[in-house]
């Protein structure tokens, strides 16, 4: 159903408010770059700390400036499931193409609890349902045999798979049906995720690097495999110094950098370390997207 590069999509702050201007510009961007679809409200946009009124602005800004060219898919997860499911039924009701939906965080539900959040949220949504797999942040994990339990529940259509494990990648590819879509969650590791059967990435650096992200699964599909080494390659060492400190820190450290944005991030989240910065800065320099005198 999906895929390509989708972004996860920074929600712009300034002065503690969400700065529309510079996220309807941001959007805009991305969609001039050739992203392949817009993730708002997930990690990367620091839904954990806007309250639903602000979630519920950010979809409707991204579904209205995607304009129907790309796909929005509406981060709507919750460790509450009731509150899940009301998230993503204003998804579905603001004009989303799906839902990404994290698995519930710190109540580390069982198998079966987890089974019937999901089944609860495709049930009363109505809206394609995208799993989202990340247990360093969670505290749980979908195994690839709780994904092909997942996968037999309508609406269920894939899965953001965040956890850097090839084995795990495979192991859910070849449990789950074919039309079953999987994305990496991890920039790194998009490129191998093609090459077992992945359809593309959820992804941070495409914030910057739209285009290169974008290229690279599209090169995989090709068939052109020397470019999308290539394009794998030239993003590595940007896509590290991007997560040298918790995801969305680098990322709207190095946007401000460039001028996108206000390096705002909220509590508890902070301003980078200095020394990091400086290497993230180093990244950006090496990778064009900064002058050495702007450094």
């Amino acid at each position: 159903m999906f895929r390509g590069a989708l972004t996860a999509l920074v929600t712009p702050f300034y002065q503690g408010g969400i700065d529309e201007n510079a996220f309807r510009s941001h959007i805009a961007n991305q969609i001039e770059q050739g992203i392949d679809g817009l993730v708002p409200c997930g990690t990367t946009g620091e839904s954990a700390t806007m309250s639903h009124d602000e979630h519920r602005k950010i979809i409707e800004i991204a579904i209205e400036e995607a304009r129907g060219k790309v796909p929005v898919i509406a981060g709507t997860g919750s460790n509450n499931t009731a509150e899940a499911v009301e998230l993503t039924k204003f998804a579905k009701q603001a004009g989303a193409s799906a839902a990404l939906v994290i698995t519930p965080y710190y109540n580390k539900p069982t198998i079966e609890g987890m089974l019937s959040h999901y089944r609860a949220i495709a049930t009363e949504a109505k809206i394609p349902i995208v799993a989202y797999n990340v247990p360093s942040r969670t505290g749980v994990s979908l195994a690839p045999q709780t994904v092909a339990r997942l996968a037999e529940i309508d609406g269920i259509v894939g899965i953001k798979e965040a956890t850097a494990s090839l084995n795990q990648v495979t192991d859910i590819i070849a449990a789950c049906p074919d039309d079953f879509c999987v994305l990496s969650g991890d920039d790194s590791t998009v490129l191998p995720l093609l090459s077992v059967g992945g359809r593309g990435v959820i992804s941070v650096v495409s914030n910057i690097a739209p285009a290169d992200m974008a290229g690279l699964v599209k090169a995989y599909e090709d068939g052109d495999m020397a470019e999308a080494k290539r394009l794998h390659y030239k993003l590595l060492p940007l896509i590290r110094a991007l997560f040298i400190e918790t995801n969305p820190i680098p990322i709207k450290t190095a946007m401000a950098r460039i001028g996108q944005i206000a390096p705002e991030v909220r509590l508890p989240l902070c301003r980078m370390d200095e020394a990091n910065r400086d290497i993230l800065v180093s990244a950006l320099n090496d990778y064009g997207l900064i002058k050495d005198e702007q450094k």
